[in-house]
Protein backbone atom coordinates (compact mmCIF):
# COMPACT_ATOMS: atom_id res chain seq x y z
CA UNK A 1 0.00 0.00 0.00
CA UNK A 2 1.13 3.53 -0.75
CA UNK A 3 2.59 5.45 2.20
CA UNK A 4 1.31 8.76 0.85
CA UNK A 5 -2.15 10.09 0.15
CA UNK A 6 -3.39 13.06 -1.82
CA UNK A 7 -6.27 15.29 -0.80
CA UNK A 8 -7.95 18.46 -1.99
CA UNK A 9 -7.81 21.47 0.33
CA UNK A 10 -9.33 24.93 0.18
CA UNK A 11 -6.41 27.27 -0.54
CA UNK A 12 -8.16 30.56 0.26
CA UNK A 13 -11.70 31.93 0.63
CA UNK A 14 -13.39 32.27 -2.79
CA UNK A 15 -14.38 35.72 -3.98
CA UNK A 16 -17.75 34.31 -5.14
CA UNK A 17 -18.69 30.78 -6.09
CA UNK A 18 -15.55 28.63 -5.83
CA UNK A 19 -13.36 27.99 -8.85
CA UNK A 20 -10.59 25.47 -9.42
CA UNK A 21 -8.00 28.12 -8.47
CA UNK A 22 -9.43 28.30 -4.94
CA UNK A 23 -8.23 24.75 -4.18
CA UNK A 24 -4.95 22.90 -4.07
CA UNK A 25 -4.08 19.20 -4.12
CA UNK A 26 -1.51 18.23 -1.48
CA UNK A 27 0.39 15.06 -0.67
CA UNK A 28 0.36 13.85 2.92
CA UNK A 29 1.21 10.71 4.84
CA UNK A 30 -1.44 8.00 4.94
CA UNK A 31 -3.12 8.49 8.33
CA UNK A 32 -3.04 5.83 11.02
CA UNK A 33 -6.37 4.63 12.46
CA UNK A 34 -6.84 4.81 16.20
CA UNK A 35 -9.08 2.71 18.44
CA UNK A 36 -12.54 2.37 16.93
CA UNK A 37 -11.43 3.89 13.62
CA UNK A 38 -11.05 2.60 10.08
CA UNK A 39 -8.54 3.40 7.38
CA UNK A 40 -10.42 3.49 4.08
CA UNK A 41 -9.02 3.75 0.56
CA UNK A 42 -11.55 5.75 -1.39
CA UNK A 43 -12.74 4.28 -4.67
CA UNK A 44 -14.79 7.30 -5.59
CA UNK A 45 -16.50 10.39 -4.19
CA UNK A 46 -19.24 12.70 -5.34
CA UNK A 47 -18.55 16.35 -6.11
CA UNK A 48 -21.61 17.65 -4.27
CA UNK A 49 -21.68 21.35 -5.05
CA UNK A 50 -24.41 22.39 -2.61
CA UNK A 51 -22.59 20.83 0.36
CA UNK A 52 -19.32 22.58 -0.54
CA UNK A 53 -20.84 26.01 -1.08
CA UNK A 54 -23.03 25.78 2.02
CA UNK A 55 -20.05 25.00 4.25
CA UNK A 56 -17.74 27.69 2.90
CA UNK A 57 -16.54 29.81 5.79
CA UNK A 58 -19.23 28.77 8.23
CA UNK A 59 -19.98 25.94 10.62
CA UNK A 60 -23.54 24.77 10.00
CA UNK A 61 -25.37 21.81 11.51
CA UNK A 62 -24.97 18.71 9.31
CA UNK A 63 -22.32 20.45 7.19
CA UNK A 64 -18.71 20.61 8.43
CA UNK A 65 -17.39 24.13 8.00
CA UNK A 66 -14.91 24.56 5.16
CA UNK A 67 -12.09 26.99 5.92
CA UNK A 68 -8.65 27.49 4.29
CA UNK A 69 -6.64 24.30 4.70
CA UNK A 70 -9.77 22.20 5.11
CA UNK A 71 -10.89 19.29 2.92
CA UNK A 72 -14.39 19.58 1.38
CA UNK A 73 -17.17 17.28 2.45
CA UNK A 74 -18.16 14.64 -0.07
CA UNK A 75 -20.14 11.38 -0.07
CA UNK A 76 -17.66 8.59 -0.81
CA UNK A 77 -17.34 4.84 -1.15
CA UNK A 78 -14.18 2.96 -0.34
CA UNK A 79 -12.44 -0.21 0.72
CA UNK A 80 -11.46 -0.84 4.33
CA UNK A 81 -7.66 -1.17 4.62
CA UNK A 82 -7.28 -1.48 8.38
CA UNK A 83 -9.27 -1.14 11.58
CA UNK A 84 -12.00 -2.96 13.45
CA UNK A 85 -15.46 -2.08 14.67
CA UNK A 86 -17.00 -5.06 12.95
CA UNK A 87 -15.32 -4.35 9.61
CA UNK A 88 -12.57 -6.39 7.96
CA UNK A 89 -9.97 -5.42 5.35
CA UNK A 90 -11.57 -5.52 1.92
CA UNK A 91 -15.05 -4.58 3.11
CA UNK A 92 -16.74 -1.89 1.04
CA UNK A 93 -18.26 1.05 2.90
CA UNK A 94 -19.87 4.42 2.32
CA UNK A 95 -19.00 7.52 4.33
CA UNK A 96 -18.74 11.31 4.11
CA UNK A 97 -14.97 11.88 3.94
CA UNK A 98 -14.47 12.31 0.23
CA UNK A 99 -12.05 14.56 -1.67
CA UNK A 100 -9.05 12.44 -0.57
CA UNK A 101 -7.42 9.14 -1.50
CA UNK A 102 -7.33 7.69 2.04
CA UNK A 103 -9.56 8.57 4.99
CA UNK A 104 -9.53 7.70 8.68
CA UNK A 105 -12.87 7.94 10.41
CA UNK A 106 -14.84 6.31 13.22
CA UNK A 107 -16.25 2.92 12.33
CA UNK A 108 -19.73 4.06 13.32
CA UNK A 109 -19.59 6.71 10.59
CA UNK A 110 -19.16 4.04 7.92
CA UNK A 111 -22.00 1.97 6.44
CA UNK A 112 -21.48 -1.39 4.73
CA UNK A 113 -22.46 -1.28 1.07
CA UNK A 114 -24.02 -4.72 0.83
CA UNK A 115 -24.39 -6.50 -2.49
CA UNK A 116 -27.66 -5.10 -3.87
CA UNK A 117 -25.92 -2.92 -6.46
CA UNK A 118 -23.41 -4.28 -8.99
CA UNK A 119 -21.00 -1.30 -8.93
CA UNK A 120 -19.85 0.37 -5.67
CA UNK A 121 -20.08 3.82 -7.28
CA UNK A 122 -23.81 3.32 -7.82
CA UNK A 123 -24.10 3.94 -4.07
CA UNK A 124 -23.11 7.55 -4.77
CA UNK A 125 -26.40 8.08 -6.58
CA UNK A 126 -28.64 10.67 -4.96
CA UNK A 127 -31.65 8.75 -6.21
CA UNK A 128 -32.56 7.75 -2.69
CA UNK A 129 -33.19 11.39 -1.80
CA UNK A 130 -35.67 11.67 -4.65
CA UNK A 131 -37.10 8.28 -3.73
CA UNK A 132 -37.60 9.30 -0.09
CA UNK A 133 -39.27 12.53 -1.20
CA UNK A 134 -41.65 10.70 -3.57
CA UNK A 135 -42.53 7.88 -1.17
CA UNK A 136 -42.33 9.38 2.33
CA UNK A 137 -42.85 13.14 2.07
CA UNK A 138 -44.89 13.77 -1.07
CA UNK A 139 -46.02 10.28 -2.09
CA UNK A 140 -46.89 9.85 -5.72
CA UNK A 141 -50.32 8.45 -6.54
CA UNK A 142 -51.35 6.93 -9.89
CA UNK A 143 -51.87 9.64 -12.48
CA UNK A 144 -50.32 12.48 -10.45
CA UNK A 145 -48.71 15.49 -12.12
CA UNK A 146 -45.22 15.95 -10.65
CA UNK A 147 -42.84 18.92 -10.84
CA UNK A 148 -39.13 18.68 -9.99
CA UNK A 149 -36.95 21.79 -9.85
CA UNK A 150 -33.26 21.59 -10.84
CA UNK A 151 -34.25 18.49 -12.77
CA UNK A 152 -30.86 17.94 -14.44
CA UNK A 153 -28.92 17.77 -11.18
CA UNK A 154 -27.83 14.75 -9.17
CA UNK A 155 -31.26 14.33 -7.54
CA UNK A 156 -33.53 15.65 -10.27
CA UNK A 157 -31.97 13.58 -13.05
CA UNK A 158 -33.30 10.46 -11.29
CA UNK A 159 -36.42 11.90 -9.65
CA UNK A 160 -38.33 12.21 -12.91
CA UNK A 161 -37.86 8.55 -13.81
CA UNK A 162 -38.62 7.49 -10.21
CA UNK A 163 -41.87 9.47 -10.27
CA UNK A 164 -42.84 7.77 -13.52
CA UNK A 165 -42.07 4.30 -12.12
CA UNK A 166 -44.16 5.10 -9.04
CA UNK A 167 -47.17 5.86 -11.22
CA UNK A 168 -47.03 9.57 -12.10
CA UNK A 169 -49.09 10.51 -15.12
CA UNK A 170 -47.13 13.63 -16.07
CA UNK A 171 -43.67 14.75 -15.00
CA UNK A 172 -42.26 18.26 -15.53
CA UNK A 173 -38.82 19.56 -14.61
CA UNK A 174 -37.00 22.88 -14.58
CA UNK A 175 -33.57 23.40 -16.15
CA UNK A 176 -31.29 26.24 -17.15
CA UNK A 177 -30.83 25.71 -20.88
CA UNK A 178 -32.66 24.40 -23.99
CA UNK A 179 -30.01 21.69 -24.38
CA UNK A 180 -30.75 20.32 -20.92
CA UNK A 181 -34.48 20.62 -21.59
CA UNK A 182 -34.07 18.31 -24.59
CA UNK A 183 -32.12 15.79 -22.52
CA UNK A 184 -34.78 15.90 -19.83
CA UNK A 185 -37.43 14.79 -22.30
CA UNK A 186 -35.31 12.53 -24.52
CA UNK A 187 -33.34 10.68 -21.81
CA UNK A 188 -34.55 11.32 -18.25
CA UNK A 189 -38.23 10.41 -18.29
CA UNK A 190 -39.76 13.88 -18.24
CA UNK A 191 -42.75 14.89 -20.36
CA UNK A 192 -41.84 18.58 -20.47
CA UNK A 193 -39.28 21.08 -19.24
CA UNK A 194 -39.54 24.70 -18.13
CA UNK A 195 -36.63 27.11 -18.37
CA UNK A 196 -35.26 29.27 -15.57
CA UNK A 197 -35.09 32.92 -16.49
CA UNK A 198 -38.41 32.84 -18.37
CA UNK A 199 -41.91 33.32 -16.87
CA UNK A 200 -42.31 30.12 -14.86
CA UNK A 201 -46.02 30.50 -14.12
CA UNK A 202 -46.89 30.62 -17.81
CA UNK A 203 -44.58 27.71 -18.59
CA UNK A 204 -46.00 25.52 -15.83
CA UNK A 205 -49.54 26.31 -16.90
CA UNK A 206 -48.68 25.09 -20.39
CA UNK A 207 -46.66 22.06 -19.26
CA UNK A 208 -49.18 20.91 -16.61
CA UNK A 209 -52.50 22.54 -17.55
CA UNK A 210 -54.46 20.62 -14.90
CA UNK A 211 -52.10 21.70 -12.12
CA UNK A 212 -49.56 19.92 -9.94
CA UNK A 213 -50.15 17.18 -7.38
CA UNK A 214 -46.55 16.64 -6.24
CA UNK A 215 -43.55 18.98 -6.11
CA UNK A 216 -39.95 18.10 -5.25
CA UNK A 217 -38.26 21.46 -4.82
CA UNK A 218 -34.49 21.77 -4.70
CA UNK A 219 -34.22 25.47 -5.50
CA UNK A 220 -36.71 27.71 -3.69
CA UNK A 221 -37.30 31.27 -4.82
CA UNK A 222 -39.34 31.89 -7.94
CA UNK A 223 -39.55 28.19 -8.79
CA UNK A 224 -41.19 27.31 -5.49
CA UNK A 225 -43.52 30.29 -5.74
CA UNK A 226 -44.65 29.25 -9.25
CA UNK A 227 -45.14 25.65 -8.10
CA UNK A 228 -47.39 26.75 -5.23
CA UNK A 229 -49.49 28.80 -7.64
CA UNK A 230 -49.84 25.75 -9.93
CA UNK A 231 -50.63 23.34 -7.09
CA UNK A 232 -53.92 21.47 -7.14
CA UNK A 233 -56.03 20.94 -4.01
CA UNK A 234 -54.27 18.62 -1.54
CA UNK A 235 -50.96 18.85 -3.39
CA UNK A 236 -47.82 17.67 -1.56
CA UNK A 237 -44.60 19.69 -1.71
CA UNK A 238 -41.27 18.25 -0.51
CA UNK A 239 -38.58 20.85 0.16
CA UNK A 240 -35.16 19.19 -0.01
CA UNK A 241 -32.86 21.91 -1.32
CA UNK A 242 -32.36 25.67 -1.35
CA UNK A 243 -30.00 26.30 -4.24
CA UNK A 244 -31.02 29.96 -4.39
CA UNK A 245 -29.11 30.33 -1.11
CA UNK A 246 -26.53 27.56 -1.45
CA UNK A 247 -25.27 28.89 -4.79
CA UNK A 248 -25.54 32.54 -3.80
CA UNK A 249 -22.46 34.70 -4.34
CA UNK A 250 -23.34 37.12 -1.53
CA UNK A 251 -25.13 36.97 1.78
CA UNK A 252 -25.62 34.02 4.15
CA UNK A 253 -25.91 30.72 2.31
CA UNK A 254 -28.26 29.11 4.80
CA UNK A 255 -31.04 31.67 4.38
CA UNK A 256 -33.47 31.33 1.48
CA UNK A 257 -36.41 33.70 1.98
CA UNK A 258 -39.31 33.34 -0.44
CA UNK A 259 -42.66 35.13 -0.71
CA UNK A 260 -45.48 32.55 -0.86
CA UNK A 261 -49.22 33.10 -1.08
CA UNK A 262 -50.40 31.57 2.20
CA UNK A 263 -54.02 31.99 1.18
CA UNK A 264 -53.50 29.54 -1.68
CA UNK A 265 -51.75 27.06 0.60
CA UNK A 266 -54.63 27.19 3.07
CA UNK A 267 -57.55 27.26 0.64
CA UNK A 268 -56.12 24.39 -1.41
CA UNK A 269 -54.93 22.41 1.66
CA UNK A 270 -51.43 22.16 0.23
CA UNK A 271 -48.93 20.33 2.43
CA UNK A 272 -45.38 21.75 2.45
CA UNK A 273 -42.70 19.69 4.24
CA UNK A 274 -38.98 20.32 4.55
CA UNK A 275 -36.83 17.21 4.89
CA UNK A 276 -33.43 15.62 4.59
CA UNK A 277 -33.05 12.10 3.24
CA UNK A 278 -31.04 11.19 6.35
CA UNK A 279 -34.25 11.63 8.35
CA UNK A 280 -35.60 8.52 6.62
CA UNK A 281 -32.85 5.88 6.86
CA UNK A 282 -35.37 3.14 6.09
CA UNK A 283 -35.64 4.54 2.57
CA UNK A 284 -32.02 3.72 1.69
CA UNK A 285 -32.10 -0.10 1.71
CA UNK A 286 -35.53 0.00 0.08
CA UNK A 287 -34.16 2.30 -2.61
CA UNK A 288 -31.11 0.10 -3.20
CA UNK A 289 -33.33 -2.95 -3.79
CA UNK A 290 -35.70 -1.12 -6.14
CA UNK A 291 -32.85 0.69 -7.90
CA UNK A 292 -31.12 -2.64 -8.55
CA UNK A 293 -34.32 -4.18 -9.88
CA UNK A 294 -35.07 -1.21 -12.11
CA UNK A 295 -31.50 -1.25 -13.42
CA UNK A 296 -31.69 -4.97 -14.26
CA UNK A 297 -34.97 -4.43 -16.09
CA UNK A 298 -33.66 -1.44 -18.03
CA UNK A 299 -36.28 0.84 -16.49
CA UNK A 300 -33.79 3.34 -15.08
CA UNK A 301 -30.16 4.32 -15.40
CA UNK A 302 -27.75 6.48 -13.43
CA UNK A 303 -27.03 9.79 -15.20
CA UNK A 304 -23.54 10.78 -14.14
CA UNK A 305 -20.06 11.82 -15.21
CA UNK A 306 -17.00 9.89 -13.99
CA UNK A 307 -13.76 11.81 -13.73
CA UNK A 308 -10.44 10.04 -13.18
CA UNK A 309 -7.82 11.66 -10.95
CA UNK A 310 -8.21 13.59 -7.72
CA UNK A 311 -6.33 16.53 -9.22
CA UNK A 312 -9.31 17.09 -11.53
CA UNK A 313 -11.83 17.41 -8.69
CA UNK A 314 -11.57 21.22 -8.30
CA UNK A 315 -12.26 21.75 -12.00
CA UNK A 316 -15.16 19.29 -11.77
CA UNK A 317 -16.69 21.42 -9.01
CA UNK A 318 -16.28 24.60 -11.05
CA UNK A 319 -17.92 22.95 -14.06
CA UNK A 320 -20.75 21.61 -11.90
CA UNK A 321 -21.50 25.03 -10.43
CA UNK A 322 -21.44 26.48 -13.96
CA UNK A 323 -24.12 23.99 -15.04
CA UNK A 324 -21.93 22.03 -17.44
CA UNK A 325 -22.99 18.58 -16.21
CA UNK A 326 -26.17 16.53 -16.15
CA UNK A 327 -26.63 14.18 -13.20
CA UNK A 328 -24.08 13.34 -10.54
CA UNK A 329 -20.37 14.12 -10.86
CA UNK A 330 -18.07 11.40 -9.48
CA UNK A 331 -14.31 11.43 -9.07
CA UNK A 332 -12.26 8.23 -8.96
CA UNK A 333 -9.07 9.18 -7.12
Amino acid sequence: MSRTSREVRLAHPPAGLPTAQDFTVVETAVPEPGPGELLVRNLGFQVFGAAVTTALGQDVAHFPGLHPGGVPFGPAVGEVVAGGGGFAPGDLVSHGAGWREFAVLPADRCAPLGDALPDPLLHLSHGWTGYAALTRIAPVRPGDAVFVSNAAGAIGSLAGRIARLLGAGRVVGSVGSPAKARRLVDELGYDAAVLRGEPLGEQLAAAAPDGLDVVVDLVGGEQLRAAVEAARPHARIALTGALTAQYATAGPRMRAPVDLDLAQLILKSVRVTGFRADDHPDALPEWNERFASWLRNGEIDFPHTRISGIDRAPRALEDLLAGRHVGAVLVEP
